[in-house]
């Protein structure tokens, strides 16, 4: 008889790369009770080597790292393993850090000190975007003024009614649970369109979609989707 939990089952292998060793231990803690099998590593130079050696469904990485720092460590990640998630942890909050982190290819980022909840949900919407984990997006939900309703395929506000494709509720579905989030277009690309790797052709493609939603549900101010300079979308809802 198999007994095992929900989160048993979708349990994914996650590598955790932080040199502070009560937080290695707190990281792989809450993840283990989560369902999920933590490796640790306690340095950039071992980090890269074991994520490189091993399959993983995502790594945690610290920026702050001895030998390597975590910023070369995803860059390389990137380059070698492209459709790894990422997430980067560190206590180096400045906006130039966060875009840094973007920059080297991470998928998401998260300022020391957070919450369990917050760490959770971000592994798991990363997951989610992997294939990891299941996507459920069916029931309706507020998208700054309009209410989307994915099993209809439409959006209604004020009595006014927009149909949606497909592609345009799973962008929606998208920003909706990443909202406040820099979503970037390797993202859109990767859980939208089931692609991982972006040239300028697909990048083209994604902001002309952002365009026509844009056009069904508000552009410019009216928009409550924000363009991110240089690095993708976000619902600021």
């Amino acid at each position: 008889m198999n007994t095992d939990s929900p989160e048993e089952k979708r349990g994914a292998r996650i590598l955790v790369v932080e040199d502070e060793e009560s937080i290695l231990r707190g990281l792989c803690d809450v993840l283990a009770f989560h369902g999920h099998a933590p490796d640790a590593v306690a340095n950039g130079e071992d980090g890269l080597r074991q994520a490189l050696a091993e399959e993983y469904a995502l790594v945690l990485l610290d920026v702050m790292l001895p030998g390597l720092s975590g910023f070369d460590v995803c860059r390389e990640l990137r380059s070698q393993r492209p459709r790894l998630p990422i997430l980067m942890l560190t206590a180096r909050g400045s906006e130039e850090d966060v875009l840094e982190g973007f920059r080297c290819g991470s998928d998401d980022y998260l300022t020391k000190p957070f919450s369990v909840a917050e760490l959770v949900a971000r592994i798991e919407a990363l997951l989610r975007r992997a294939g990891s984990l299941p996507v459920e997006q069916t029931a309706a939900f507020e998208f700054g003024p309009w209410t989307v309703e994915p099993a209809q395929a439409r959006a209604e506000r004020d009595g006014e009614t927009v149909e949606l494709t497909k592609r345009e509720l799973d962008m929606l579905g998208l920003f909706h649970r990443e909202r406040g989030r820099i979503v970037s277009r390797r993202a859109l690309l990767s859980e939208v369109w089931g692609m991982n790797a972006a040239d300028r052709v697909e990048t083209r493609t994604v902001d002309m979609h952002i365009a026509k939603l844009r056009k069904k549900i508000g552009a410019g101010d009216a928009s409550p989707i924000e363009t991110v300079r240089g690095e993708g979308y976000r619902f600021a809802g």
